[in-house]
């Protein structure tokens, strides 16, 4: 997999994040998505396919991953 320039991204941070930090969110000129700790952009990054991160976020919306926060 080529790495894609990450220096000039739009990073998007939740609405929902609080003071103890979120996860932000930004979409690269090659179409991955990538995610980083918005308290620690520095600490790296995680790089997703449209596919896989459509199939996450579907997931979130059926309240698939809701026992993480039970």
């Amino acid at each position: 997999m080529h790495e894609p320039d990450l220096a000039d991204l739009s990073w998007r941070k939740s609405s929902f994040s609080g003071v103890n930090g979120c996860v932000e969110s930004a979409v690269t000129s090659e179409g991955w998505v990538a995610v980083r700790d918005s308290k620690h952009p520095e600490a790296g990054h995680q790089l997703y396919t449209r596919q896989e991160w459509t199939a996450f976020l579907a997931g979130v919306r059926n309240n698939e991953f809701d026992y993480f926060t039970d």
